[in-house]
């Protein structure tokens, strides 16, 4: 699975992994939902860097079709919320 972080480039992610961000991405749904900014922040930072940690990163001249689309470590709470699918931002 190829993932892009919006603002950094891609990132090739087995798709067995997700499991592993599964909790980040429910914590996540869970403080947009409920307004949590600090835990918002804390959990979109760490969910991140799961994914650089877990995924290898692509050539920066690499432009491979995305799989999965992330939002920048910058991102707002309102522009993760319209990113947001019913189960967040990852699949399953």
């Amino acid at each position: 699975m190829i993932v892009r972080i919006m603002g950094e480039g891609q990132v090739r992610l087995e798709d067995s992994r997700l499991t592993e961000l599964d909790k980040l991405d429910d914590d996540l749904l869970a403080e947009v939902e409920g307004g949590d900014e600090a835990g918002f922040r804390r959990t979109l930072t760490a969910l991140l860097d799961a994914v650089r940690t877990l995924g290898e990163p692509l050539p920066a001249d690499s432009l491979e079709p995305s799989d999965l689309i992330l939002p920048s470590s910058e991102a707002t709470v309102e522009e993760v919320r319209e990113m947001l699918a019913d189960d967040g931002l990852l699949p399953g």
